[in-house]
């Protein structure tokens, strides 16, 4: 699979010392999705905006589709549909005028059988001749969308597109970025429901204190680095780790519970073990549950061990 956004030790500093964006290299493979994450203030949204054109870097080179994002702005340019972060939009003009405009920033010709699909695509049609101050928030974030696939991008950018928007928006815009995956394009989505990364990403990017932590096919990071966790319910509640279990390293759970930790990877993951001294120990299983670390948990792991 070819790399069609390719960032090269790309930095961001201010006159006042602060570095946002420590060498960043990152290569983005045609027709991905890639969530990048990161908590706030870790540098993704300067790292779009620098790819993007919008800001520039102090060092580095970026190129997207093959042009160089500073001697080729334009054909760089043409190739990316951004949905910012903030809602920014003309108030007083019309829906349908505000997606045409944005197609023809880019240079190119009318298309209105794009621009009704895409309206349609967003639940938008039916407001296309709606000003925009008349429209709800949740409305806007779709104008913006609308507005992004304008000029039919081979690159997206969605940066926090979730953001306070209602849940039928959500559903609306993910079926959305499955049909662009479908047709080829690339998908780089910054989010704060990471449920939604874990769900829809074919890889996923941390960034922290503006460096790149890992960059991993996602299957691949939840099985290296994923854990199972066994929660134990007993016939009577305990309060505390019972001495004789001291060796599985347990922790207390809620209600009394007690929970094990296990590598499902390793040869041996010592559950059989751990049952027995249970048994040996007369303690009456009531249930037990296993449940298997969600990207989050890693996600905040990592961050963790960064900070």
């Amino acid at each position: 699979m070819n790399d069609i956004v390719i960032v090269d030790g790309v930095r961001k500093s201010y006159d006042n010392g602060f570095e946002a964006l420590k060498a960043v290299s990152l290569n983005i493979r045609e027709g991905e999705i890639l969530a990048l994450l990161g908590p706030n203030g870790a540098g993704k949204t300067t790292l779009i905006s620098i790819i993007c054109g919008i800001a520039n870097a102090s060092a580095g080179k970026i190129s997207v589709g093959g042009h160089d994002t500073l001697r080729d702005y334009r054909a760089a340019r043409r190739l990316i549909g951004l949905v910012p972060q903030e809602i920014s939009l003309e108030p007083f003009e019309k829906v349908i005028n505000t997606v045409r405009f944005s197609r023809g920033l880019f240079g190119f010709p009318k298309d209105e059988a794009h621009i009704e699909k895409v309206l349609r695509q967003l639940s938008l049609w039916d407001k296309k001749d709606s000003r925009i101050n008349e429209l709800s928030g949740g409305m806007k974030r779709r104008v913006l969308i609308a507005k992004a696939l304008s000029h039919e991008p081979r690159v997206l950018f969605l940066d926090e597109p979730s953001a306070g928007v209602d849940v039928e928006l959500r559903k609306d815009m993910w079926r959305v970025v499955d049909g662009l995956k479908r047709d080829g394009v690339t998908i780089i989505l910054t989010t704060h429901y990471i449920e939604e990364a874990e769900a829809i990403a074919d890889r996923v990017a941390i960034i922290a204190h503006g460096e790149i932590l890992l960059v991993e096919e996602k299957a691949a990071l939840m099985q290296r680095m994923g854990q199972k966790q066994m929660v134990i319910e007993l016939q009577v509640p305990v309060t505390e780790v019972p001495e004789a279990l001291h060796r599985h390293s347990l922790e207390m759970g809620p209600e009394g519970t007690l929970i094990f930790s296990y590598d499902t990877r390793g040869e041996r993951t010592g559950i059989t073990k751990l049952l027995s001294d249970l048994s040996a120990a007369g303690m009456v299983l009531r249930d037990v549950q296993t449940r298997q670390s969600s990207l989050e948990d890693i996600f905040v792991d990592l961050v963790r061990k960064d900070a």
